[in-house]
């Protein structure tokens, strides 16, 4: 496990930038998994920014995101697929046709997760999965519980995240209350994973995530178990954290 510590939110966003950019250019048909939510979008400004400039080319990438909501079209604007297009797509030479995200309208959940769990392998899998840490610990949509989803599968959404994720609904009540996500056999199967931290108040989970027991209480724990893991979180996410260097941690300022 390699940990950065990045002094603020602009730089955690420049590393994570340049490690999911490297893996373009060495890799120009690779399969990157791709995040939702707010911490990501710093990251995918830099990208945007590097693509106008002549560095990245996006045309023979393909992607796969982690997760959606059911049930909300494709254009809401709270939806994934709208997301992905205002923060990334829109602004790369990514095809369209490579880009894949649960089908969100699909209501037969075992279908839809089935479907997406097949696109995954078809792609060969995901080179380099890119994720963010909610505040229980979930990673994608896989919420603290008694076991480790194996695959894609459908999540009754956790109180905590649907508080968390409101703030991008009008009102609390349009937060859906289920979603499509990769399971957490689907995430460990990427070849390599990034995992973005920011902010004080993940502090306490993210300490958790890196020295705490493997447990599906706390879904990203897992993570320690992955041979080629990368966390890059900034100062106050890292403010409770034990960084000894042990058990093959390697940290980096």
């Amino acid at each position: 496990m390699k940990i950065y510590r990045a002094k603020n939110y602009d730089k955690l966003s420049e590393k994570a930038a340049s490690i999911l950019g490297a893996e373009v250019i060495s890799n120009p048909e690779c399969v990157l998994g791709l995040a939702t939510g707010s911490t990501p979008v710093g990251a995918y400004g830099y990208l945007k920014k590097w693509y106008r400039m002549g560095l990245l080319d996006f045309s023979r990438v393909k992607s796969m995101n982690l997760d959606d909501y059911k049930g909300l079209e494709p254009d809401n604007e709270q939806g994934y697929y709208y997301f992905m297009r205002k923060n990334l797509f829109c602004d790369i030479n990514i095809k369209p046709e490579n880009t894949h995200i649960p089908d969100s309208m699909e209501p037969d959940s075992e279908k839809a997760c089935s479907d997406y769990e097949r696109i995954i392998e078809e792609s060969g899998g995901v080179d380099l999965q890119l994720l963010g840490l909610g505040h229980n610990g979930h990673i994608g949509f896989n919420e603290p519980g008694e076991i480790f989803e194996k695959k894609c599968h459908c999540v009754t959404l956790a109180a905590s995240t649907v508080e968390a994720n409101k703030r991008f609904f009008e009102r609390a009540e349009d937060v859906p209350s289920q979603a499509y996500t990769m399971g957490i056999g689907t995430i460990m199967r990427a070849r390599k994973i990034l995992l973005l931290v920011s902010g004080k108040e993940k502090s306490g989970i993210l300490n958790q995530v890196i020295n705490g027991p493997v447990t599906p209480k706390v879904p990203a724990s897992v993570l320690q178990l992955h041979p080629n893991v990368t966390i890059i979180a900034d100062e106050d996410a890292l403010s409770e954290a034990d960084l000894q260097e042990q058990k093959g941690r390697t940290i980096y300022e």
